[in-house]
């Protein structure tokens, strides 16, 4: 699995209530003619649009390692995390600014206004019923750091995605239901286009906030702190490994990590001895930190490449600064 469970859960109730919202938002904006709701409408459609997208990306990262990517496809779920934000920024921003411009330079008044706001608030009732949902799941995976911390931190980019664009539909109900009401309490319908340009100023926001999170991640983050020091405890238990230093951890999906580890063993050991204490260490890693999904040993002093069969995709490999076989170059004479 390349993303835990709860994160496919909370993008199927994102998609279903937006799917609602966006069909209810299209009826009402015909209706009504209101702009601020047509803007809302497209809004939700782009949100819809994007929790199909990223069930696809969370399928097709599950797909298993094969010759051409031995790791795995976990990074494809960061992929079209960054697919998401340029949907939402294109889409969502674009369209919704568009409409807000043309409503602005040809007003139309409102009519029926109370439909206007009986929709809006059925629309604010599922969208806030999305927004608790991610909100519990992300609460219960951020553990106890802060919101914004926990986003720049976290490795599963559905439930923070769900998380903002729940939170900015909601903003954008708050000022379409604004637009609406003093643009028809004023009789002022430029002002029901000006809700529109405020959404796409919002769904703009939140999808440079999307793009620079899932950028990182597409680029490759390493595993969190507590990780780290954690596998490094592990290593440092075998019997015959005298000093560990992690040389890099990098993350390939939300559950799935690659690690890079620089070991000194006992200079009294022999190759076997050696190579029961990778194995050792491999099996403790991995009873401990299922998500490490491949480990890569550099013996420190060693000349030589070997390679040992492990459980590990890819197997556990401990990999010398020289090429196999290759004899240490001498230093240069004074």
């Amino acid at each position: 699995m390349a993303a835990a469970p709860a994160s496919r859960l909370v993008v199927h109730a994102a998609l279903a209530g937006n799917l609602l919202v966006a069909v209810t938002k299209f009826v009402a904006a015909f209706w009504t003619g209101s702009s601020a709701m047509l803007s809302e409408a497209i809004h939700s459609t782009v949100d819809t649009a994007d929790q199909v997208v990223l069930l696809y990306g969370l399928t097709r990262a599950e797909r298993p390692p094969d010759a051409l990517h031995p790791l795995g496809y976990g990074r494809e779920l960061y992929f079209w995390s960054f697919i998401v934000s340029l949907l939402m920024f294109t889409l969502g921003a674009g369209v919704t600014a568009y409409e807000g411009v043309e409503h602005i330079l040809h007003p139309r008044a409102i009519d029926n206004p109370l439909v206007a706001y009986i929709v809006l608030g059925c629309a604010a009732l599922f969208e806030g019923t999305s927004w608790a949902f991610a909100l519990r799941e992300f609460h219960n995976a951020k553990g106890s750091a802060g919101y914004f911390e926990a986003v720049r931190q976290s490795k599963d980019p559905p439930t923070f995605i769900v998380l903002l664009e729940d939170s900015a539909a909601l903003v954008g109900l708050l000022i379409a239901f604004l637009g609406t009401f003093f643009a028809s309490h004023l009789d002022l319908p430029v002002l029901d286009g000006a809700a529109s340009l405020g959404i796409a100023l919002v769904l703009g926001i939140t999808a440079l906030m999307l793009a620079r999170e899932s950028k990182g991640l597409l680029i490759g983050e390493p595993a969190s702190r507590e990780l780290r020091q954690a596998i490094q405890r592990t290593a440092s238990r075998i019997d015959g490994i005298e000093r560990v230093q992690i040389v890099f951890t990098v993350h390939m999906a939300p559950d799935q990590v690659v690690v890079a580890l620089s070991l000194e063993f006992r200079d009294s050991m022999t190759a076997p001895q050696i190579e029961r204490a990778v194995d050792a260490l491999e099996a403790a890693i991995q009873a401990a930190h299922p998500e490490v999904i491949a480990i890569f040993v550099k013996p420190e002093d060693q000349a030589q490449q070997i390679t040992l069969p492990g459980r590990f995709p890819g197997r556990v490999r401990r990999i010398s600064g020289r090429p196999p076989g290759s004899a240490a170059r001498p230093a240069p004479r004074a």
